[in-house]
């Protein structure tokens, strides 16, 4: 025991001459010993962050979200052409576009038929749609929308034959071509049909070749930018110019509710790209419309952050009428000698019943959430919802847009 007493002494001893000499030790400047300390944000490694384009996350949002470059712009395409390999879907005899179409392309293939020999129910006329993109060049590849045109049953497991494709000015910009998606099917036999999604509309992607660019300076005069806000509002366009000027140190000017035009400085005019780069990133607070988007369809209510409501009280209540038609069976008369059969006369009757609602006070309020709980102290459907604000912004207590879809 003695023995034991003596040994756990000296240990003790030996751990406490280590644990001082690791305290009085200088601190070791090898990686594996600083990672175990907190590292801290340098303003190098901020600086850092800011260059690779990382935005602050406190609601604000990105010049580039909210405007565009002016001049800098997709142009819109079209053509007509046919698809080919249906299996019996394409269009009906009586489609006579088709069959001129479709004799007038073999013709220029040198075979010369009659419109009347044609069968085009593996044949439909189409025309195709598509999206030119800015600063494509020749030889890039773009989606496009294939839509029949005439009384085609389905677009399935066709083939668009070459098509070129134009723009406003009659000039052919891209050329399609290529195999269809449909993204749906469509069978039918025996009397049966089954269908999935809209089989006369389809896509190809990457399907056309761009044949010519369409040119898009990005400065009409090399010294200015103008921005053009997707939403015009003067606020969002007097924010996004100080913001701009503050943030980079430029020029700047809110021509409208719409334009800002900033001026390009000099060290930055032979690098215009890297410039605009910089005035996208600028982030600032837009300001947006009280609005309330109502779709009666499908009885959708969507309202904005800004949407107040002032005090006042709502009463709603809904009437049901009711139409109901019972048959009933009039027996013939009795002790008759030749009885007649049993007539069935319909009883109708009608029943109508008011739900009154009662009144309720509406407060004044300042946030989306006592805006929310107001409404949903009347306890009513989204339907009823949406003539209760109509009213409402009828009476003066929403001071705000109401879009009907």
């Amino acid at each position: 025991m003695a023995r034991l007493t003596v040994l756990w002494i000296a240990g003790m001893m030996a751990f406490g001459l280590c644990v001082a000499s690791w305290a009085d030790a200088p601190p070791s400047s090898t990686p594996a010993q600083n990672s175990l300390k907190p590292s801290r944000p340098t303003p190098s490694s901020a600086e850092a962050m800011a260059n690779a384009g990382f935005a602050p996350i406190n609601g604000l949002t990105r010049v580039k979200d909210i405007a565009n470059l002016q001049g800098v712009r997709g142009n819109q395409l079209i053509g007509y052409g046919l698809v080919v390999g249906l299996e019996g879907t394409g269009d009906g005899q009586t489609t006579q576009f088709t069959q001129a179409s479709l004799v007038n392309m073999l013709r220029r293939f040198g075979i010369d038929v009659p419109a009347s020999a044609v069968m085009v129910k593996n044949v439909a006329a189409v025309m195709v749609t598509a999206d030119l993109p800015p600063f494509v060049k020749p030889g890039s590849r773009i989606d496009v929308v294939v839509s029949s045109m005439g009384d085609a049953k389905s677009l399935q497991g066709g083939t668009l034959l070459q098509t070129p494709l134009r723009a406003a000015n009659g000039q052919i910009y891209a050329v399609a071509q290529g195999p269809i998606s449909i993204g749906g099917f469509n069978y039918e036999a025996g009397g049966s049909k089954v269908q999935k999604n809209d089989v006369n509309v389809g896509r190809i992607p990457g399907g056309a070749y761009v044949e010519q660019a369409v040119p898009m300076p990005l400065s009409q005069d090399g010294t200015t930018l103008e921005f053009t806000l997707q939403s015009p509002d003067f606020t969002t366009a007097s924010r996004m110019a100080n913001a701009i000027r503050q943030q980079l140190n430029v020029s700047t000017l809110a021509e409208d509710g719409a334009t800002v035009e900033v001026v390009v400085p000099d060290q930055w005019r032979q690098n215009l790209v890297g410039f605009i780069s910089k005035v996208e990133e600028v982030t600032l607070t837009p300001d947006v419309v009280a609005r309330i988007v109502v779709d009666e369809r499908t009885g959708t209510v969507v309202i904005g952050g800004n949407v107040r409501l002032g005090a006042g009280a709502v009463a709603h209540g809904d009437i049901n009428v009711e139409v109901s038609n019972t048959p009933v069976v009039v027996p013939p008369p009795p002790f008759s000698v030749n009885p007649p059969p049993a007539t069935v006369v319909p009883l109708k009757s009608t029943q109508a019943t008011e739900h009154g609602g009662q009144l309720a006070v509406i407060p004044q309020t300042t946030t989306v959430d006592q805006l929310v709980h107001a409404l949903n102290a009347l306890g009513v459907t989204p339907r009823d919802l949406i003539a209760i604000l109509q009213g409402m912004r009828a009476a003066g207590m929403i001071q705000a847009e109401i879009d009907i879809q």
